[in-house]
């Protein structure tokens, strides 16, 4: 894995709210289910680890049933200011990469399933712009994994698996060191994520690409 330095702290931060997600460990993202589109809220947590509803970091829609994704992250609900997008490269492609670009259109960096891993335990690669890979997410329980697909097979009951409240964690690594967690709410049929990257304390990751794979751990399940 080729080593990278700390990230440069972009010019210009979240527009709409004055929060710049590179300065900053701890969000938590909740989901808003619609039947044409997918939507996401990012906040920061307060000092007790909740959702800090007064101060937003972004706000993601993505189209459901579209044949190539173009999944926009906005500074707010307003849409007046785009922060990034994640855009496929391939259509329907389960080893696809898709790019991550920001508000100018340049590449922050990409994401990647990792197909083989993933048919046991989901598991995701994420590059930086330069194709070298930052961080590994994979999901924590191989137990829950395969429970879960175990669920999902079930004729009838199977369809509404993802409705369940089926533990969805994830861990970030860099080559062996753990330097966050994804981690769903627990007993909450909504989903609900409280993500913490405090373990890399020099912020080597840039938050956007964590955000990226956050929404994308839920929004790229599927494909």
């Amino acid at each position: 894995m080729t080593s990278i330095g700390p990230v440069t702290t972009p010019a210009s931060p979240a527009l709409g709210t004055g929060v710049n997600p590179t300065e900053h460990d701890k969000f938590v993202l909740r989901q808003k289910l619609t039947f044409a589109i997918n939507r996401y809220f990012f906040h920061l947590q307060d000092e007790e680890g909740q959702e800090d509803v007064s101060k937003p970091v972004a706000f993601v829609e993505q189209k459901r049933f579209s044949f190539k994704e173009d999944i926009r992250f906005f500074t707010d609900e307003t849409k007046s200011a785009e922060l990034m997008r994640i855009k496929a490269k391939q259509r329907f492609d389960p080893r696809a990469k898709y790019d991550v670009t920001d508000a100018q259109g340049q590449k922050i960096g990409m994401l990647q399933k990792v197909f083989g891993k993933s048919l046991f335990r989901s598991t995701y690669n994420v590059f930086d712009a330069y194709d070298n890979v930052v961080f590994t997410a994979r999901e924590r329980s191989l137990f829950v994994a395969l429970f879960r697909r175990i669920v999902g097979a079930i004729p009838y009951i199977g369809d509404f698996a993802d409705w369940l409240p089926i533990a969805y964690h994830f861990d970030f690594f860099r080559e062996e060191e753990l330097v966050g967690t994804n981690t769903r709410k627990f007993g909450s049929f909504k989903d609900i994520y409280f993500i913490d990257m405090s373990h890399d304390e020099q912020r080597v990751i840039d938050r956007r690409l964590v955000l990226a794979i956050t929404v994308g751990q839920d929004a790229l399940q599927a494909r």
